[in-house]
């Protein structure tokens, strides 16, 4: 059994939460979400908001931050071989309460077809607020180049210019 060990990104102007499923090895390594350098996620929302992709930990908690962003995963703790989503099993989630409570969060998204699985088995019951699935950013998600992900990922602006 793996406990996530990364808190969530989130403050009282948060409009919009994305949501992973579980930090891959290399995130927990880093200490910080999307830390595998092959996947795409900091490069996607770096390209929507027209900047510099942020490298350090410091720079991608103040992007969150400072375009609204929350983010943190659906599960708390599961039994996972390495970063293979398909082996998870034995799953606790996280409490998005204390977010949705501090936030007037608009949207929650999720990143890829695991984390839209485990949010509507999971917490969609709970919380009675459902998700929009994008299309994974990790590497292993191929079928999806990069042009196509941001197309994709656009429908996150929407919350920003209503």
């Amino acid at each position: 059994m793996i406990v996530h060990p990364i808190a969530p990104v989130y403050d009282h102007s948060s409009r919009i939460i994305i949501l992973g499923s579980f930090p891959s090895v290399k995130s927990r390594e880093m200490g910080f979400f999307y830390g595998h350098p092959q996947n795409r996620y900091w490069k996607v929302l770096a390209a929507l908001f027209h900047e510099e992709t942020p490298q350090t930990i410091p720079q991608r908690r103040d992007f969150l931050l400072r375009h609204h962003i929350a983010a943190w995963d659906v599960i708390r703790s599961c039994d996972i071989t390495g970063s293979s989503d398909a082996s998870i099993k034995n799953v606790t989630v996280n409490d998005l309460s204390l977010i949705l409570k501090a936030a007037d969060i608009r949207h929650i998204y999720v990143n890829g077809q695991t984390a839209a699985k485990m949010y509507r088995k999971y917490t969609e019951p709970l919380l009675r607020r459902p998700c929009i699935c994008l299309p994974s950013t990790s590497p292993a998600n191929a079928a999806w180049n990069f042009p196509k992900l941001l197309a994709a990922w656009q429908i996150i602006l929407e919350d920003f210019e209503s």
